[in-house]
């Protein structure tokens, strides 16, 4: 069977075939089977712990660079922005999202700071490495 398949733009005629060798695979299966033990229910003391901790908002692993910039981990868009020039951080608080391939990726500040610049905006598409929130 023939298919046209297009790949960035290029056309491509390929060739497709159906291999049919009529037999199953052969499977080892060990007999008798082994017996399975039910498990017991947990204790429901024991399945319900207390309230947990509050957990420090975890952003992806953002570099900051030497000028004192934290730049992208991945290319994509920015899709939100969460801090101004001036404000003052704290390492781990999340400076912006970025969206790449249908997934958005918290960018957090690795470490804590007051924000000189932000030379990105929403809907800006940016490449790894860019420099994103700058730091004094």
């Amino acid at each position: 069977m023939k298919l046209k398949i297009t790949v960035h733009g290029v056309a491509y005629e390929v060739e497709v075939e159906v291999l049919d060798i009529g037999e199953g695979f052969p499977t080892n299966i060990p007999s008798p089977l082994p017996q399975v033990q039910p498990v017991s229910a947990a204790s429901p003391a024991a399945a319900a712990p207390g309230p947990a901790k509050p957990a420090r908002a975890r952003g992806s692993a953002a570099k900051r660079s030497a000028g004192g910039a934290v730049t992208s981990p991945i290319a994509g868009t920015v899709m939100e922005i969460k801090c101004k020039p001036g404000d003052a951080v704290s390492e781990g608080q999340v400076l912006l999202v970025i969206e790449a391939m249908k997934m958005n990726t918290s960018i957090a500040a690795p470490t804590a700071g007051k924000i000189k610049a932000i030379p990105v905006a929403v809907g800006d598409t940016v490449i790894e490495g860019q420099a994103l929130v700058e730091f004094e």
